[in-house]
């Protein structure tokens, strides 16, 4: 993963962790896909949450020189939005969500940061 990446996907991580988002993980995609260096996987605690971390977050991507190809005025009701940053794809799901896709299993063969 290059170097300027990784350390925004960390920067995303940390403040995804100050918004409360629990198990905050970055996956490593760079050796396995062509589309994307990382994931970005957070986990929001009710749809209310996710809704009040997207709208926050923008300020951050913006500060990063980072923009969205995908990005809508609110988030849905199923709990779960994806946000496409280009060599970044931030997954902020409910636990529900999380537990049945668990990206982590279908990406098992990359590297968790």
């Amino acid at each position: 993963m290059k170097e300027e990446v990784k350390k925004n996907a960390e920067r995303i991580k940390e403040y995804l962790e100050e918004h409360r988002c629990l198990d905050v993980e970055i996956l490593d995609l760079s050796p396995e896909c062509s589309w994307t260096d990382c994931f970005v996987i957070g986990t929001v605690t009710s749809v209310g949450h996710l809704k009040g971390v997207v709208h926050q977050i923008w300020g951050l991507f913006n500060e990063l020189g980072l923009s969205a190809s995908n990005r809508h005025k609110s988030p849905g009701d199923d709990g779960w939005e994806l946000i496409d940053l280009g060599d970044i794809v931030v997954h902020l799901m409910s636990s529900e969500m999380r537990s049945f896709y668990n990206l982590e299993k279908l990406w098992k063969k990359v590297e968790t940061l």
